[in-house]
């Protein structure tokens, strides 16, 4: 494990911030059960803390997309229920049944390889049933559900499998008023009702839709469960609606690793983008495209160093980037902030998505394994852990 007086960067995840994002969630959603979704290493704040975090903040369940991850979770000590949605074949089903994991299916020859991997383990299988309702992605298209519905019935009969949820996912959720979003809803609704008919729904079958976007704008798309992302790490999933009150979780900082005086028209970095228009001072920051520091935030993204923002002057590398501080001071082993809540003037995650054409979630899962997760706030129960 990295020690974060020794490392040169670190990304610190303030589990106040998780507990408080899924606390209001909760109470935003009216209430319902909710599923944290913490696939991706929790979205890049650390899998085993962070799940602990939203555990303690009122969720009740947690949702990966890798059987993978659901495992590392067990192995660290979570036993909350855990779903895992995104299923190829060879996945280590036997050890997620093992495990108690839930496990998500859209067609039959993944329920069939699930009811196998039921029979070798003596496990009956805990399974939610996918629809696509219009994304065109994982699910089970409406035409293909009533035979999907069929060969889960059989197999629940047959004892190797208990229908314990049914699913879909949005596509627009994030852009309010889209009309995929109304088609969607009665796309689910029609394939719950067929669900009823065959007796595949019903009491102890959960109904769950709505992601971090509908969770906090749409009551009709919440049902029996919730399952945010991206708002429980405190980043908004309707950025023009505002920040709903979140709190963002990281905060990406770097120390100085080198301060130099350079003369009027030094080129600075790979290909000479930036040159400098007086004598001044250039600071080495220890990040780079390799820990998630997008190379086109070259000349684009600001940091905060010295008090004041900067811009990053110069192609971004592989592991580090400049930046020119003109006459005021910096001295090695100061402390460079990428992005974090904002309160100190730093950039915000938000901005930094902004400013470089992409969304929160691609800030924040970018950050590399090396690059230390440093958890802050962290109670009795929760672990610490990079």
């Amino acid at each position: 494990m990295y020690s974060p007086v020794a490392t040169p960067a670190e990304a610190r995840v303030d589990l106040a911030a998780i507990r408080h994002n899924v606390a209001l969630l909760k109470e935003r959603a009216g209430g319902v059960e909710v599923m944290g979704a913490v696939k991706a290493d929790a979205y890049g704040h650390g899998l085993v803390p962070t799940s602990e975090a939203v555990l303690e903040g009122g969720a009740s369940r947690l949702g990966t997309a890798f059987v993978r991850e659901a495992l590392e979770l067990r192995a660290g000590g979570v036993s909350a229920p855990i779903l895992s949605w995104l299923i190829t074949p060879g996945e280590p089903l036997d050890e997620a049944l093992a495990a108690g994991i839930e496990l998500s299916a859209a067609d039959a020859r993944l329920l069939d390889e699930i009811a196998a991997a039921a029979r070798r383990t003596g496990r009956t299988a805990r399974l939610h049933l996918e629809a696509d309702t219009g994304m065109s992605r994982g699910g089970s298209p409406l035409a293909a559900w009533p035979g999907l519905l069929e060969r889960a019935l059989a197999l629940r009969a047959e004892g190797v499998l208990e229908i314990v949820g049914l699913w879909s996912h949005f596509a627009c959720a994030d852009l309010p008023g889209h009309p995929s979003i109304e088609r969607q809803l009665e796309a689910y609704e029609t394939a719950l009702k067929l669900a009823e008919q065959v007796g595949a729904a019903g009491s102890g079958v959960i109904r769950h839709l709505a992601n971090s976007a509908a969770a906090v704008t749409l009551p009709a798309a919440r049902f029996d469960l919730v399952r945010p992302g991206i708002a429980m790490y405190g980043l908004s999933p309707i950025p023009e609606l505002g920040d709903f009150g979140l709190r963002p979780a990281m905060t990406l900082t770097a120390r100085v690793g080198l301060v130099k005086r350079v003369t009027e028209g030094s080129g600075v970095s790979y290909g000479h983008l930036y040159t400098t228009e007086r004598e001044t001072t250039l600071g080495l920051v220890p990040l780079g495209y390799a820990d998630g520091v997008l190379r086109h935030a070259t000349g684009r993204a600001e940091v905060l160093a010295g008090g004041r923002r900067r811009l990053i002057a110069g192609r971004v590398c592989m592991d580090q980037f400049m930046i020119d501080m003109g006459d005021d001071p910096l001295s090695a082993g100061d402390e460079v902030v990428l992005f974090g809540p904002g309160d100190g003037g730093e950039p915000t995650a938000q901005e930094w998505a902004d400013t470089l054409g992409t969304i929160t979630h691609e800030i924040v899962t970018r950050i590399g394994a090396r690059v230390p997760r440093v958890h802050v706030n962290v109670t009795k129960g929760t672990s610490r852990r990079a």
